[in-house]
């Protein structure tokens, strides 16, 4: 029974090492950077705005999010909540953004 209790202590803690190695590349904490540590809040701060950078671009060009306003769009105008017009106009624009979206995609 103490040798289970001893294997699940060797593998917890292997977990909370392998979480910190990962979050230490991700930071790319060196040698340098203990033997000068003035270094680590500017890549503390450089590692935040990548990743709110990253996370901005992911939200910017989720396309689900706009094809679930043209289905909605869609269903207002069937359950005649809108014109016709109101109708094609609103899709036309939301039609462009997804053109937009496409675009950039495929530059990236």
């Amino acid at each position: 029974m103490e040798v289970n209790k001893e294997k699940r202590v060797k593998e917890s803690s292997n977990k909370k090492y392998s979480n910190v190695e990962a979050n230490n590349e991700d930071l790319n904490i060196g040698l340098l950077d203990i033997v000068f540590p003035i270094f680590l809040p500017i890549k503390g701060i450089h590692f935040i705005s990548k990743k709110l950078s990253e996370m901005a671009e992911e939200d910017i060009t989720d396309t689900s999010r706009i094809q679930e306003e043209l289905l909605e769009l869609q269903m207002r105008y069937e359950m005649e909540e809108i014109t016709e017009e109101e109708y094609d106009k609103k899709e036309k624009k939301l039609l462009t953004k997804l053109e937009s979206i496409r675009k950039y995609k495929e530059k990236k």
